[in-house]
């Protein structure tokens, strides 16, 4: 029975007085499900879709309750959800929360796979219906048939829509078995899984016993199908609502063929390559299969295009938001996760006004007059052993989108948006030969865009070749021929008067930088991005600044939603505004993610509040702050110095705000205020006194503030010297990176040997900064805000883990539990002289170690907002963003000092715990270190440290509780005390001991009773079956791996059992300090899980409680 009683559309409120909508009955509260922790495959996407949701809830007055325990999230804040739940999003978590606030409704299609998987079991175990809790949107039987491999084949099957032939199949010998019918090569989906997890192409016999052995472990069935490599892959987002009006928002074009996911594929809106006849062809589609399936909302349908001829098949349906959905919304301004939502509530399309014009309605499909470029970002190089290959499993960790009037615009901006050192469509020196071209324009991996770039820039491949090879598009591949032909035109540029106003011009027009013509004309002329700066200036070549226009100049466009182009006669908008910039943080990477999304917006509103213009300038389609009703005007846009500079003159704006989204924008400072950018808050002169390893350790001393010993090294033999002098371990941190080996640990002379020839030329030129590493140190986190040099708020966070692991993969504890007052005194002294010595205004953190009772040592100052301030301004209630906007500001608003950290109790405390994505890339060993590697956080609260610390690791994507009498298995280091004090505390919980070798066994038994048995599992080389086998049969459900450093190889054992691990989808613990804090929570709470997962239980748990509930009053 579905709760959309009326199929009837009702009368548009554009024509009648008596507009009554026909929405579902009794919805007055609606419980909101986010999506967790940011992941590959599910990131910051879901924190834009889910705030669309919310707001659209709060403006039918509708009260929303929110679960995402993402505490660096924008609509974790009150100001958008009325209660919000840091809590794991696991069905046992939801249920709590359904008994505790009763909710009329829920909302499911808003918090990615996870979300999507929860409302699945919550029907399944009856709890929905038990508590009276209506599916709003997308029916809960369409959920499942898109899900269920073989239900949706057959429901495709009954309106003649072609899919790829699959069989699903739950045990490795049967998908042996299909691929043999339906014949090699093959290619392997997981059911229930996100972003392609645990897929993958087979060749042969091996591969695919290999390949679907490790599927398994994540799914229960997995899908055989024939691989239609090299088809076009083409999207479709489309919307329907309850009286069946269906409207395709967008449509979509991978530049790369099929064989590479979606989410890693540089992508072009609309499509470019289709003909008329194919693109209404897969409209109509998908319109037919959104109507059979019953949609009501939003979904997107993937399809696989025959490049010659009108075959295509359907991959797949996801009748849900998705990064696609938020991709779609950003290129066309249709807010589909708003409309989505109002349409799950009983609204009809062409009730809801449109978002562009505010005088028309929502039911029209965008036209554009413009070209969208996303181009995905990865992080490989960040970690050992991955397997660098791209193929139909997700590796990105972000993306980025360009508009341009051409192909070549978008493209060329969108390769700059992914990293400052890229120029545009250009090659790169790492594909030297013949044989690495062709290798990898075969067989993609990250960099193939680079490869592409050197075959055609530099050595002549032909369109023809590199389309055989790649099998990408030719329409592309011209395309980007016609970038090579004005390189060739500036290589040949000797001297500055035949740089013309008409090549400049025409350079401008395809999308290069100033910065890319000065790199690409005669090096001699000694010309800098400043002067093509100058020079293009006094031929008037500035760029326009355009509307997004989604009715292709049909109607007028009131949108506030820019980006500028060189393909223009004249700007969209006046300039009279004077508007504040609000720099963003650009693309999510590991290091810089919503964290500062949120800073971002958090800037602009409380801007807005003092009564300030706001203009943001960001081009991350997955966020809040491209949504362009945060703002007075978005510019979809670069964070290069030229682009930001050139808004900033076209605006001619009251200020720059440089300092909230995390270090890209930090970077441009300088040049922005030595060309006259009038920058907020600290100078970008003091800033640099940071930055700069010199400066900042001699100002360190001249205030007397400690710091570990450390030298810039320019040869092997002083660098030999100084770690002589303060004896091993030592830091390195090479000024000059190849291969991403940026900063390590190095523990003796072999391996400083080794690491400065691997990770730099170390010469005058390129120095390294070398630093005596503190082993077994507390590291602590200072956040803090000053104006003009006094610290008007701070925060001191202790890190559970000891210093040695980065501070983005530490966990965090707030209020701090371990640290005496006098300790948190003198952090509160050195945040106060920091302060002064830098004259900062505005927010800056500090990364601090205590070795005992010697002086506190400052490693690291960031004079900008950190990671952690969403986490520190949730914990303590105060918003530190606003604090810091209104120093930036000055004058009487300025917030009076206040120590949140002395003179105030808590009678709660929060633990942030990091969310890593090892199980997407093959390969990585999961170890921890200075370099960071997890791509998301999730935090928790709770009464005391251990119960905070145990819902927030239960936060964490897919963790599962192991429970008595499953095994768990140790490993790793057994020189010190650690793994031992882990089996000893949980000895007593009726756990099976399980050890990998004698050694492992003989070491375990000196810390546990006698009586308790220590099993030793033969663990096979590299034969992925048998040791799958190992570990279901003696039910491991856990895994303590304490290695002491990196492995050296892959044949490790240690690194096997860290992998494997990952790869069986099992908790891991691979750092000694919270390996003994999780076997404590589990010691006090494992009694406790094992009552209430008992089907007749009534209790819930004490950490369910709201984050008003814990502060005790409703926070920022």
């Amino acid at each position: 029975m579905s709760i959309y009683t009326s199929t009837e559309p009702s009368i548009s409120s554009f024509n009648s007085p008596n507009y009554n909508p026909q929405l579902v009955e009794n919805v007055n509260s609606v419980l909101v499900i986010g999506s967790g922790g940011l992941s590959i495959g599910q990131a910051g996407e879901f924190d834009y879709s889910g705030s669309q949701a919310i707001k659209a809830l709060k403006e039918s007055n509708i009260k929303t309750i929110l679960i995402n325990p993402n505490i660096a999230t924008n609509q974790t804040s009150h100001s958008l959800a009325d209660r919000v739940y840091y809590l794991p999003v696991t069905p046992e978590y939801i249920t709590y929360i359904i008994e505790r606030e009763r909710p009329d409704a829920i909302l499911l299609t808003f918090g990615g796979q996870t979300g999507l998987n929860c409302g699945i079991a919550l029907d399944q175990s009856g709890t929905l219906a038990k508590f009276g809790v209506k599916v709003l949107g997308t029916p809960i039987s369409t959920l499942i048939t898109s899900e269920d491999r073989e239900r949706f084949a057959t429901a495709l099957k009954q309106i003649n829509i072609p899919i790829a032939e699959s069989v699903a199949c739950e045990t490795v010998e049967a998908t042996l078995e299909s691929a043999a019918k339906i014949g090699y090569p093959v290619i392997v989906r997981s059911a229930f899984a996100l972003g392609g997890l645990g897929s993958g192409f087979a060749n042969n016999e091996d591969e695919l016993r290999q390949l679907a052995s490790q599927s398994l472990a994540l799914a229960p069935q997995i899908l055989v199908e024939k691989s239609l490599k090299g088809w076009k892959e083409v999207e479709y987002e489309v919307v329907r609502d309850r009286a069946n009006n269906c409207i395709t928002v967008c449509n979509m074009e991978n530049f790369d063929p099929l064989g590479v996911h979606t989410g890693d594929s540089i992508v072009f809106a609309p499509s470019q390559t289709l003909s008329d006849e194919e693109f209404h062809m897969l409209r109509s589609a998908a319109i037919k299969i959104i109507r059979h399936l019953g949609v009501i909302g939003e979904c997107n349908v993937q399809y696989a295009l025959q490049p010659d001829g009108l075959d295509y098949r359907v991959i797949e349906v996801n009748a849900r938001l998705s990064r696609s959905s938020a991709l779609a919304s950003k290129a066309t301004g249709y807010p589909l996760a708003y409309t989505a939502a109002k349409i799950a509530l009983g609204y009809t399309l062409p009730e809801l006004p449109n978002p562009i014009t505010k005088t028309t309605v929502a039911n029209f499909e965008p036209s554009l007059d413009y070209i969208v470029a996303k181009i995905p970002k990865w992080d490989l190089a960040k970690f050992q052993y991955v397997d660098r290959s791209i193929g139909s499993s997700m590796k990105s960790v972000g993306e980025v989108m360009a508009i341009g009037r051409n192909y070549e615009e978008a493209f060329q901006k969108a390769l700059r948006q992914i990293d400052p050192s890229v120029i545009g469509f250009q090659g790169s020196d790492e594909f030297n030969t013949k044989e690495k071209i062709d290798e990898a324009l075969a067989n993609p991996t990250d960099r193939r865009v680079l490869a592409i770039g050197q075959a055609m820039i530099h050595e002549g491949y032909s369109v023809d070749t590199i389309h055989e090879l790649s099998k990408i598009d030719k329409w592309f591949l011209y395309k980007c021929e016609n970038i090579v032909e004005v390189y060739k035109m500036l290589f040949d540029v000797k001297s500055l008067d035949q740089l013309t106003k008409e090549l400049l011009t025409k350079a401008k027009k395809l999308g290069f930088s100033d910065k890319q013509i000065s790199k690409s004309i005669f090096a001699d002329l000694k010309q800098s991005e400043f002067d093509i700066r100058r020079l293009r200036k006094s031929f008037g070549i500035v760029p326009f600044v355009k509307r997004i226009d989604t009715l292709a100049a049909e109607f007028p466009a009131m949108t506030n939603y820019l980006y500028t182009t060189y393909n223009a006669v004249k700007s969209d908008v006046e300039f009279n505004e004077n508007g504040m910039l609000v720099l963003g943080s650009g693309v999510y990477r590991i290091g810089s993610s919503v964290e500062f999304d949120w800073c971002a917006v958090n800037t602009a509103n409380t801007l807005r509040k003092e009564g300030k213009k706001t203009i943001m300038i960001n081009y991350n389609p997955e966020t809040v702050s491209t949504d362009f009703d945060e703002v007075d005007r978005l510019y979809f846009e670069e964070l290069s110095f030229e682009r930001v500079m050139d808004i900033y003159e076209l605006e001619q704006s009251e200020g720059c705000i440089i300092s909230v989204g995390g270090q890209q924008p930090q970077n441009i400072a300088l040049s922005l205020y030595e060309n006259g950018c009038n920058i907020l808050g600290t100078n970008p002169m003091d800033i640099d006194k940071a930055e700069n390893r010199h400066k900042f350790s001699t100002i360190l001393d001249s205030i007397n503030v400690d710091q570990p010993e450390w030298s810039e090294l320019s040869s092997m033999e002083e660098a030999s010297k100084f770690a002589e002098k303060v004896g091993f371990p030592v830091l390195i941190r090479p000024s000059y990176v190849l291969s991403g080996a940026a900063m390590s640990v190095v523990n003796d002379d072999q391996e400083l040997h080794a690491k400065l020839s691997l990770a730099s030329d170390i010469s005058p030129d390129h120095p390294v900064v070398m630093s005596k590493f503190i082993e077994g140190a507390q590291e602590i986190d200072v956040d803090a805000v000053a104006h003009k040099g006094k610290v008007l708020v701070h925060a001191i966070s202790e890190h559970i883990e000891n210093a040695g692991i980065h501070s983005g993969d530490a966990s965090l504890i707030l209020p701090p539990q371990r640290l005496s007052n006098d300790t948190k005194l003198e952090l509160k002294d050195i945040a106060d002289k920091v302060a002064i010595a830098w004259n900062i205004t505005g927010p800056f953190n500090m990364q601090i170690i205590k070795d005992g009772k010697k002086p506190l040592k400052v490693i690291e100052c960031n004079i900008r907002a950190s990671r952690s301030f969403p986490f520190v301004s949730k914990v303590l209630g105060v918003n530190f963003i606003e604090v810091a906007v209104k120093a930036f500001l000055g004058g009487d608003n300025v917030p009076k000092p206040v120590d949140l950290m002395m003179n105030k109790t808590y009678n709660y405390v929060a633990t942030k715990v990091p969310q890593f994505s090892f199980t997407r890339l093959a390969g990585a060993d999961p170890f921890l270190g200075v370099e960071m590697a997890s791509t998301g956080e999730v935090a928790s609260f709770g009464k005391d440290f251990l119960e905070s610390y145990w819902t927030a690791i239960q936060s964490t994507m897919n963790f599962k509780v192991p429970l008595p009498p499953s095994g768990i298995l140790f490993g790793g280091d057994l020189s010190k005390d650690f793994l031992g004090n882990v089996a000893k505390e949980i000895q007593d919980l009726g756990f099976h001991f399980f050890a990998p070798n004698v050694q492992t066994k003989e070491y375990l038994s000196k810390y546990i009773d006698s009586k308790i048995a220590v099993e030793i599992l033969d663990f096979p080389k590299n034969d992925n079956k048998k040791i799958r086998a190992l570990f279901e049969d003696n039910d491991i459900k856990c895994v303590f791996n304490l290695g002491s450093k990196r492995a050296e190889n892959t044949d490790d054992p240690d690194y096997q059992m860290r992998r494997q691990a990952i790869d069986f989808a099992l908790p891991l613990f691979n750092e000694p300090q919270t390996a003994q804090l999780f076997a404590q929570a589990l010691h006090v709470k494992v009694g406790e899980k094992i009552e209430l997962l008992k089907p007749n239980n009534t209790k819930i748990p004490s950490e369910v409680l709201s984050w008003e509930e814990f502060l005790g009053y409703k926070a920022i």
